[in-house]
């Protein structure tokens, strides 16, 4: 998918919702469990109930490897569905891959080519030849991690590094990499106050945007300092959608939730596009 594309289903759907579909049994309707496959039917009914109000998908792919083969085929039966029955949707592998030039190609190659994702999630420690080969794909977007909202963020990325704060420099370097234009990044909603400063460094990308509602951040600001004028947001939400209810009305319940969160962001939308 192309980022135009993107940006024409946000405007048609008034929506920059991301669902993140991580899938724990521990949370699940009991009565999933009997199903042969637990995993993919529970995803499937959220996508049945909210694909008419998101732009994206987002599996995080813990969620499906700590199941072994049995999770791994859940998750390429959830992308298979996706691609086949809803092409129109935005799908991101939250992998969080990241690693030397050789193992990076082979990281791309399972989740653009036999997974058939639209982006993957890559952690920029290692480095120009380790985001790369991620990059070198036409028609996919590598998703590299910025400025996260987890506790340890500040342990390194917000450190000062030669008068400039770490994050700051990755943004800056990982422009100059090869097929840049490929890359969006992640900034955690409880960032929202920094966002205006990495608009200065990035302001054409799309960002990532995880840690509205359950992790406090607030949908507003980052509209107000992190939109663009292609919009240049997608804002996640896992928990709070998916588990809205684990009782056998779990699907509309999500899609509650989800028309929830739609309904503000297209208020964002209508705001910003009158200025």
């Amino acid at each position: 998918m192309t980022q135009n594309q993107l940006v024409d289903q946000i405007h048609k759907k008034q929506s920059f919702l991301c669902i993140g579909l991580d899938v724990d049994l521990n949370k699940i309707p009991k009565h999933l469990l009997k199903e042969e496959d637990p995993i993919f039917a529970f995803n499937k009914a959220i996508i049945d109930a909210t694909h008419h109000l998101c732009v994206a998908y987002k599996p995080n792919t813990a969620f499906y490897e700590a199941y072994g083969l049995k999770g791994w085929k859940a998750l390429e039966k959830t992308i298979n569905y996706l691609n086949d029955n809803h092409p129109e949707i935005f799908t991101i592998a939250d992998a969080k891959r990241g690693d030397i030039g050789n193992t990076s190609t082979m990281y791309a190659k399972a989740f653009f080519e036999d997974l058939a994702f639209d982006s993957v999630t890559v952690a920029p420690y290692m480095g120009k030849d380790s985001v790369e080969p991620f990059l070198a794909f036409d028609d996919k977007h590598t998703i590299m991690l910025a400025l996260t909202s987890n506790e340890g963020a500040f342990d390194f990325q917000t450190k000062t590094v030669e008068g400039r704060e770490l994050y700051k420099q990755v943004l800056e370097t990982s422009k100059s990499w090869k097929n840049s234009k490929n890359l969006m990044y992640v900034v955690g909603a409880t960032k929202a106050e920094y966002l205006a400063d990495i608009r200065q460094i990035i302001p054409d990308s799309f960002l990532l945007v995880p840690g509205v509602g359950a992790q406090g951040g607030n949908l507003q600001d980052v509209c107000k300092y992190g939109m663009n004028k292609d919009v240049g947001l997608l804002i996640n939400s896992s928990r709070g959608i998916i588990y809205a209810s684990n009782d056998g009305d779990f699907a509309n319940a999500a899609a509650i939730k989800a028309k929830e969160l739609q309904q503000e962001i297209a208020l964002e939308l209508n705001r910003y596009s009158g200025e």
